[in-house]
């Protein structure tokens, strides 16, 4: 059980903002972290690896990481963590990154073995590709058999093909060591797919704490779905009008209303939905 109690001021865009999150983990559990830019959730996971102090405690198992008086090192929290940047040794071949961490040749040849690096072994970080680097990222991360797995938006730089592979190894190792994995993530589908457990912060305080579905899953009504995204462009088709909407890595068009053009303007955030297969295009 991870026993989080903690308080942080910080300063933000929107000026001075209070971190506070009261939470508990259960052993193997996969969280993610999601909420807006800017809400909490990097410094919430730097706080937890010890590389940022804050008030309250951190409790991990029989372990106390952190009180007013006491904050155990970030070296010795048996932690893993995987950053956006890969933060490889660029002067050590991928092996070499390993071993740095732990001089277990077992533990690197099996990891390595795992997620397809074994041919790759004795390459330096410059000569990989980013997927590659990542995947590097998170056997280095695994080394010393974390209680812990901390991943701050891991494979946000990666194309969607590589992302999916990717998830699949994370849940490998995730499942195969037993590790408690807390992940920052802004991608629903990547959320859906790993984690069994979601905490939303909004301005630094939790407002929701759900399963994937229940917390992603946006429709009202007689909706069968619904997705955001942003406005790009309404287009004047001989008696209609065709709005141009992206959302994640797609357009779409869709046919709207003169009464909904009117309402709408290049940039807005919009909600496209369904109903009974007639698209519903509102302003959020």
């Amino acid at each position: 059980m991870i026993e989080i109690d903690i308080n942080k001021t910080l300063f933000g865009s929107i000026g001075e903002m209070e971190l506070t999150v009261d939470l508990k983990i259960k052993e193997g559990e996969f969280i993610a972290l999601a909420g807006q830019s800017g809400s909490g959730k990097t410094t919430l996971l730097r706080i937890i690896a010890g590389l940022e102090r804050a008030h309250g405690s951190l409790k991990v198992g029989d372990e106390l990481w952190m009180d007013e008086k006491h904050t155990l090192p970030p070296q010795k929290r048996k932690i893993g963590f995987v950053f956006q940047d890969y933060a490889l040794f660029p002067n050590m071949t991928v092996l070499q990154n390993l071993l740095f961490v732990q001089k277990d040749h077992a533990l690197a040849e099996h990891l390595l073995e795992m997620t397809g690096l074994t041919e790759l072994k004795a390459r330096l970080p410059s000569t990989l590709s980013g997927g590659q680097k990542q995947r590097v990222s998170l056997c280095r991360a695994m080394m010393n058999r974390p209680k812990l797995l901390l991943m701050d938006e891991p494979l946000s730089a990666l194309d969607p093909e590589m992302r999916t592979k990717l998830q699949q190894e994370i849940l490998t190792l995730h499942k195969d060591f037993g590790t408690t994995t807390i992940m920052v993530s802004h991608d629903p589908s990547e959320i859906y797919r790993l984690a069994n457990r979601v905490v939303v912060l909004d301005h630094g305080k939790i407002i929701q704490d759900d399963t994937p579905k229940r917390a992603l899953l946006k429709t009202s009504g007689s909706q069968k779905f619904s997705f955001e995204g942003e406005l790009l462009d309404i287009i004047q088709m001989d008696i209609i009008r065709v709005a141009i909407v992206s959302i994640g890595q797609q357009l779409v068009e869709v046919v709207i209303s003169p009464q909904e053009a009117s309402s709408l303007k290049i940039g807005d955030k919009v909600t496209l939905g369904t109903k009974a297969f007639a698209p519903l295009l509102r302003q959020v």
